[in-house]
């Protein structure tokens, strides 16, 4: 058993969540419960910053303690994380006088200690928002690299960390560890910065009295980074270098193969992978096992920011999909280590199709008919030789390999592999026509347990990213387990309970209508009401009133019942699939209606591949004239809603045990 520490930074209390943070929490706990399954011994901590200029400034406009400021937001961090399921072991405040403040103050002595303090006057641009001083050089056009708006010019005297002491030694760690910061990509830019050079490190402030106090400097209070980085070490019961969960989780510090894993956002990278190492080296210290960093979430092109004014903020989509479709989302859409785009269209993309028409429809499907098959019941005969459990195989591997590599974009991918292997097999061993020409055999209760079983399987692999619908399908599944109850014996193939009760059930994620949820988003927009101008702005420069509406389309024209059952509607079954050739989105099906098989061409090769339509149930319209499409004649059309703002199609689908050729009317 391995001793796992994993932390994420502890966010500025006065800051209103947003997608950012919230990803940064998701994806370590995600890594905290995988290790937990997996049987190491865990402790995943997270917290609030509640020292700093920005949050006096606030109090002193209310007019109250900054101490009543932090105590009021804090608890919009502890409400959003109990909302998303995070299953963290500790959440540390710095204003905690117990815990934190005497670890500071140890740092403090031990450093100075050291001969690594000195005090000198301090200029430099400040950025507020940072809690950080920028050179010239980093500056973007005069403003800070990270919000984009001009620091202010300050100008105090300060006590000095001397940072440049540490050069060597930090190079000296990079390269015997070079997975001590990663993606390896980051390593090499936290190297360059401090092979440039480094200069001593403003460690206080006077400017500011909401801080833990300087020891040995009246008037000064300890500076943000070196206050807010103890927390790390102040959580788990340092300055007691003997505390037991000191010894138990700092590498090092007596534990046998303790691992702490600190998972940050690439702006503060370098606090992380250079201050903060060096800090503990001054002090006598163990640094952390690893630093890994994530990108940025963008929108229109920006990282988010409350100051540029384009945040996602979650409790809007949460309150539409559930905190488990956003958790799925922020897992699967990031590339790890790059940055990633957020959207509505994309969220609602990836929600339709890996969630709606992926894990709760094959999920609906497979409980369905082997209830209806066994009476309500799981089979009552195992399985352990079939195409499922050699998928299955395939990707619990992966998706284990994905996860300890930081790639939980692929751990969503192994989930997502799996359920389509199970639907591709339901679609190949069609039960529904078996139990109707042979009635419940052996075969048949093999069948649905290699279908049930893949699914349990799928569910414990997403208990990580997705712990309430995890729960939820076990349940169904007639193998309930909480997901904080899970371990590694229950990723081995044949857990199932024979002839437990399944439950049927409402889908797990009802397909969005995104057309309705944008309608509604504009609504709510157009609702609320209008914000009175900027005293800033003269009234003279206010925008001009918006042009008139456009006429609303005219309705379209109705027809009769006559006319539309001309249209002759059948459901097929996709046998082939491929792309047309020289055409980005044509796709040639061979689709089989009864007994005929006829060649259809769709504009649909932007969402599907040709292995994700083979086997499929599509409706089509089966009396259409021929049409030639890039030299294809295409005998029918299949049907497809067109999403709105994407445009990309969705097929029409239906149950697979509805037999091909069957009219739709």
């Amino acid at each position: 058993m391995v001793s796992r520490y994993f932390t994420t930074p502890i966010y500025y209390v006065n800051d209103r969540p947003h997608i950012g943070h919230l990803y940064t929490t998701v994806i370590t706990d995600v890594l905290a419960r995988t290790h937990r399954l997996l049987g190491d011994d865990v402790r995943f901590l997270t917290g609030t910053d509640e020292h700093g200029q920005k949050l006096e400034k606030v109090a002193k406009a209310e007019g109250i303690d900054p101490i009543e400021v932090a105590n009021r937001h804090v608890e919009t961090f502890r409400a959003l994380w109990e909302r998303f399921d995070i299953s963290n072991d500790d959440f540390i405040r710095t204003s905690d006088r117990t815990r934190h403040y005497p670890a500071v103050a140890e740092m403090v002595r031990r450093i100075a200690a050291n001969g690594d303090l000195e005090v000198s006057r301090h200029e430099g641009w400040y950025c507020v928002g940072c809690e950080a001083f920028y050179p010239d050089k980093d500056l973007v056009d005069g403003n800070c690299p990270v919000h984009g708006y001009k620091p202010e010019l300050q100008s105090e005297e300060n006590v000095f960390f001397r940072l440049d002491r540490y050069q060597d030694r930090l190079l000296e760690l990079y390269r015997e560890r070079p997975d001590f910061v990663h993606p390896p990509t980051r390593l090499n830019e936290v190297r360059s910065f401090v092979e440039a050079g480094l200069k001593p490190l403003s460690v206080s402030r006077t400017a500011i009295t909401w801080g833990i106090p300087f020891p040995g400097h009246e008037g000064h209070v300890v500076y943000v980074w070196l206050d807010a980085l103890t927390n790390y070490i102040s959580a788990l019961g340092f300055p007691n270098d003997e505390a037991a969960e000191f010894r138990r989780f700092w590498p090092e510090a007596g534990g046998a193969g303790a691992r702490a894993v600190h998972l940050v956002g690439k702006d503060i990278l370098r606090f992380h992978a250079i201050f903060w190492p060096a800090f503990l080296m001054s002090a006598g210290l163990p640094v952390p096992s690893q630093v890994v960093a994530h990108g940025w979430w963008l929108r229109d092109s920006r990282k988010m920011s409350k100051s540029v004014g384009n945040v996602v903020r979650p409790d809007e989509l949460v309150a539409s999909f559930g905190s488990d479709a956003l958790r799925w989302f922020l897992v699967a859409e990031m590339s790890f280590g790059q940055d990633a785009s957020f959207s509505d269209e994309g969220f609602l993309t990836r929600y339709n199709a890996d969630l709606a028409n992926g894990v709760g429809n094959t999920l609906s499907r497979a409980v369905r008919m082997a209830s209806d098959a066994f009476s309500g019941k799981t089979p009552a005969e195992l399985c352990d030789d079939n195409d499922v459990l050699r998928a299955a195989e395939v990707q619990v591997a992966a998706w284990r390999e994905a996860l300890a590599g930081y790639r939980f974009e692929g751990a969503t991918d192994a989930i997502r592999a799996l359920v389509t292997a199970i639907d591709g097999y339901v679609t190949s061993k069609e039960p529904w026509k078996k139990v109707k020409a042979e009635g419940v055999t052996p075969a048949l209760h093999r069948i649905h347990f290699s279908v049930l079983e893949g699914l349990r399987l799928a569910a414990v692999m997403l208990s990580p990213i997705a712990p309430k619908t995890a729960e939820e399908m076990l349940r169904r599944l007639g193998a309930p387990k909480a997901a904080a109850d899970l371990r590694e014996a229950d990723l081995a193939w044949g857990g199932l309970p024979l002839s437990a009760p399944l439950t049927v059930g409402a889908p797990l994620f009802p397909r969005a209508d995104a057309a309705a949820y944008f309608a509604r988003k504009e609504k709510d927009v157009s609702d609320s009401t209008t914000p009175a101008p900027s005293p800033e702005v003269p009234a003279a420069a206010a925008p001009a009133a918006a042009p008139a509406a456009p006429e609303a389309p005219a309705e379209p024209a109705r027809i009769s019942v006559d006319e539309f059952f001309k249209a002759d509607l059948r459901v097929g079954e996709i046998v082939a699939a491929e792309p047309v050739p020289k055409s980005k989105k044509l796709m040639k099906m061979s689709v089989k209606s009864g007994d005929e098989v006829r060649t259809i061409v769709g504009g649909i090769a932007t969402a599907y591949t040709a292995e994700q339509l083979v086997g499929r149930k599509i409706v089509f319209v089966a009396n259409l004239a021929p049409a030639k499409l890039m030299g294809i004649e295409s005998n029918g059309m299949v049907l497809a809603a067109s999403l709105p703002e994407t445009g990309a199609p969705s097929l029409l689908m239906v149950d697979p045990s509805v037999p091909s050729g069957t009219r739709v009317k």
